[in-house]
């Protein structure tokens, strides 16, 4: 069973930093696309950030150069470290491992002041 649990979120006032966590059990996140995608109240679901098994990433162009996506295989954990945060990233932000099917997280809540 692929279970993905976040965490690391929170209130942080605009140009701070946060480290969000996704740690994976059930299979093996080094071998899984990983991605990280947000939902603002009001608005859809959109994506971040992406990871693959060989280490290539890709980030919506809101984020590029702020924020950073990483694994760390022995503890088979995805991160998104962001940085230089606005308004505009306070969302709900989930994590996600595909093969065969997608498998989300709960969610952990970003809130930025202004």
């Amino acid at each position: 069973q692929v279970q993905l649990v976040e965490s690391g979120g929170g209130l942080v006032q605009a140009g701070g930093s946060l480290n969000l966590s996704c740690a994976v059990s059930g299979t093996i996140v080094s071998n899984r696309v990983a991605d990280w995608y947000r939902q603002a109240p009001g608005k859809q679901r959109e994506f971040v950030a992406t990871l693959t098994p060989t280490g290539i990433t890709d980030y919506a162009h809101s984020v590029e150069g702020r924020f950073t996506i990483s694994r760390d295989n022995a503890k088979n954990t995805v991160f998104l470290q962001m940085n230089d945060l606005k308004s505009e990233d306070t969302a709900i932000y989930y994590c996600s491992i595909t093969f065969e099917h997608t498998y989300w997280g709960q969610g952990t809540q970003v809130t930025v002041s202004s």
